[in-house]
């Protein structure tokens, strides 16, 4: 009896052990993939890492978060945020004074046409587009710092994956290996021992 509920046990762990090498060889798959694809569409854009002057131009936190990656080139999901919120977000802001994509075409949007065709207006017309092109590119590049975090985890997701499977195949050897001792046991008509608590 006894033997026979161990073999359950050790063939159910044997079952989720093997679920957890599919997972673990899923998962290692998307981390791969998704690295890949991060790499080859930041590395298409050509975009090299500021240094030099275009650091020091900048406030001293924001040139602080651009400094490891100086003058590298833009491939990773971590250099991609840094580059859109301490590099074109900084610009933007110094250009706009502050003021938000949508503050700005607001105005311009509420200038009459004789405005609009205004120096001023025209002006205002050239900051807004600016604006717009900035938040399209940082909204961009964010989109590849968290597809690259998602492969991060999908690669720790996996290694914990493979781990479990490990500790898994590790006591179903355990379980039949008991099993035999109690069938052995049983066999021979030796009732095991209970071990005792501490």
């Amino acid at each position: 009896m006894r033997s026979a509920f161990d073999k359950l046990i050790s063939w159910t762990g044997l079952a989720l052990a093997a679920v957890l090498l599919v997972a673990g060889g899923l998962l290692t798959w998307a981390n791969t993939f998704i690295g890949d694809q991060v790499h080859d569409q930041l590395t298409m854009q050509g975009i090299t890492m500021p240094e030099g002057d275009a650091l020091s131009s900048l406030p001293a936190d924001d040139a602080a978060a651009l400094k490891p990656y100086a003058g590298s080139p833009l491939d990773t999901g971590p250099e991609a945020k840094a580059y859109a919120d301490h590099y074109i977000l900084v610009h933007m802001n110094a250009a706009s004074e502050g003021k938000t994509y949508s503050e700005v075409s607001g105005e311009y949007v509420a200038m009459t046409p004789e405005q609009q065709a205004s120096p001023d207006g025209q002006a205002l017309a050239g900051l807004r587009q600016t604006l717009f092109m900035g938040n399209t590119l940082r909204g961009l590049l964010l989109y590849g710092y968290a597809f690259a975090t998602i492969g991060t985890i999908a690669g720790i997701a996996a290694i914990a994956a493979f781990a479990g499977a490990a500790v898994l195949l590790a006591l179903f050897a355990l379980g039949l290996w008991h099993s035999h001792r109690a069938r052995v046991a049983e066999a021979a008509g030796t009732p095991q021992a209970v071990p005792q608590p501490v």
